[in-house]
């Protein structure tokens, strides 16, 4: 079905794996395209409580592809634009959350595709970076929006603007990734981490995840009202009744909402 991933599920997630290693996984406008598709297909199939994002190869994704992009107009280059945002958007939206297991080079549209991600999981052999004003242009996919609101706006404005490739473990510490892990472990951490949500309350997941991306830009007055509102979603379901009823007779929770 898809030219340049694999899409499988498993267990309840599904694996995104983007496949065109000979390219590094770059990003072309087909690709964007499959991955729209992909994250649709997982976004409306009632199985998949969790989505993994990963890279075949030594790359997640090394960046755009340059040679499709060369030779593009400037509205040319902005339709890919509006594309890959529109792609980033999605991927940020969904109504599940989206692991990004980063086993290699994320530079340029990778690092914009990892970050587009609720948790970023880094192999310790995984690079990240925004490249783009060596090639006379900037972050196109919102990498100047996230990246700042990731790190802080003066190590965004850094990395950024002197297109420094930077080490798993300096984005760990800098808070662009969650966890940093050999790579052998890179799989397997991203599964349990994916398990262990999905066996949450999948509505009290999937408000949490809009409030947060809601309220991250918002003054705290705006944004505290704004989850206030949103409370009495969850309030409202039986996964409420269900997971309060567990605790108070000490025993697992069994969520219907899935």
């Amino acid at each position: 079905m898809y030219e340049n991933l694999i899409y499988e599920l498993k267990n309840g997630t599904a694996f995104i794996t983007v496949n065109r290693p000979k390219a590094m996984n770059a990003l072309n406008s087909s690709l964007l395209d499959e991955l729209y598709s992909a994250f649709s297909e997982a976004a409306g199939d009632k199985n998949v409580k969790a989505i993994i994002l990963t890279g075949e190869g030594k790359a997640f994704v090394a960046g755009a592809d340059i040679s499709e992009m060369k030779d593009l107009t400037a509205i040319e280059g902005k339709a890919m634009m509006v594309k890959g945002h529109a792609l980033m958007n999605y991927i940020e939206s969904v109504g599940k959350p989206v692991i990004a297991a980063v086993n290699g080079f994320a530079l340029g549209g990778g690092c914009e595709l990892a970050m587009a991600c609720d948790i970023r999981i880094a192999s310790e052999k995984a690079k990240f970076g925004q490249p783009e004003v060596n090639l006379g242009i900037i972050p196109g996919f919102g990498g100047t929006q996230r990246l700042p609101r990731l790190v802080g706006a003066g190590m965004g404005k850094y990395l950024i603007m002197t297109a420094e490739i930077i080490s798993a473990d300096e984005a760990y510490r800098i808070g662009l990734v969650e966890k940093v892990v050999p790579p052998e472990e890179l799989a397997g951490t991203a599964e349990k981490i994916a398990r262990t949500i999905a066996e949450k309350a999948p509505i009290a997941v999937a408000t949490a995840k809009s409030v947060i991306n809601l309220g991250f830009s918002l003054d705290m007055l705006t944004a505290s009202q704004l989850e206030l509102e949103a409370c009495t979603t969850p309030f409202s379901s039986e996964d409420k009744f269900e997971g309060m009823s567990a605790f108070l007779e000490k025993r697992p929770a069994v969520f219907r909402n899935r």
